[in-house]
């Protein structure tokens, strides 16, 4: 996909890794809207980028947010081309714990996001894309990339409700692709390990030396280069995803290979 004039969705474009894709699309000259629940990261953001992109405050998993935000990128841009799914939340808790079982509720929010949040976005944005004005000979409207990580496949203790998540990302990767290539609308997934966000650190905004110490024993599992990645890498290699028109229904691991 010709990436300039295109309008894009990114979801936790904020921080982090959505916030380094919106930045990397927006200087190829894509329309962004960035959406997210923090409205002063979300704001700061879209000034930040200046013209040609918007914010719109929404909770991924609401229904009726997404709807608005998909309406008022539409009133903006026109037809939407590119979904990312950056947003998502992290919990550590172990299943059994001092206090007892963990809470069945603190299991639901992570779904909720992570999981439901995920879908919710790509089912509202592939039902517009759908109508799409034909963009190419191979009947290309559009692209979804989701995110998951390496937890889907290795989780450590603590991570259920993460690595549950995550890995029902991955499990929709196929199923979504199959559902969508009718439409000329392809689906991937990228699997990013250890990258350093303010989410590494439970939310916060630490020097990555921090990071380095509380996740060393982790980092010495990565074969080459053994370091965190950054969200320059992810945000390359979605674009690449985007632009590569041959690559659908895949989950692409950037990870160093980090294997345990």
């Amino acid at each position: 996909m010709e990436l300039r004039g295109r309008t894009a969705i990114i979801t936790g474009g904020a921080s982090g890794m959505g916030l380094a894709v919106a930045q990397r699309l927006h200087r190829q000259g894509v329309n962004v809207a960035i959406l997210d629940v923090n409205a002063a990261r979300g704001q700061a953001a879209r000034d930040e980028l200046g013209s040609d992109a918007l914010f719109h405050a929404a909770d991924v998993a609401n229904e009726a947010d997404v709807q608005a935000a998909i309406s008022a990128t539409k009133k903006r841009f026109g037809d939407i081309h590119i979904c990312c799914n950056f947003a998502g939340i992290v919990s550590l808790m172990r299943t059994v714990g001092s206090k007892g079982a963990m809470p069945l509720e603190n299991f639901s929010r992570v779904i909720r996001v992570n999981l439901e949040g995920t879908f919710n976005v790509v089912r509202l944005c592939a039902a517009e894309m759908a109508h799409n004005v034909v963009l190419d000979d191979d009947n290309n409207r559009g692209v979804i990339i989701n995110v998951s990580s390496i937890a889907a496949f290795q989780g450590p203790s603590g991570t259920v409700a993460y690595t549950a998540a995550k890995a029902a990302i991955v499990g929709m990767t196929l199923p979504l692709a199959r559902d969508l290539a009718p439409f000329g609308i392809r689906v991937n997934t990228i699997v990013p390990g250890l990258v350093f966000t303010p989410m590494t650190l439970g939310g916060v905004d630490a020097p990555l030396a921090v990071a380095e110490e509380r996740f060393r024993e982790s980092l010495d599992h990565v074969l080459y280069p053994q370091r965190f990645g950054s969200v320059d890498e992810v945000a390359h290699l979605t674009q690449s995803v985007i632009e590569n028109d041959y690559i659908n229904a895949e989950c692409i691991r950037i990870d160093g290979g980090k294997r345990v």
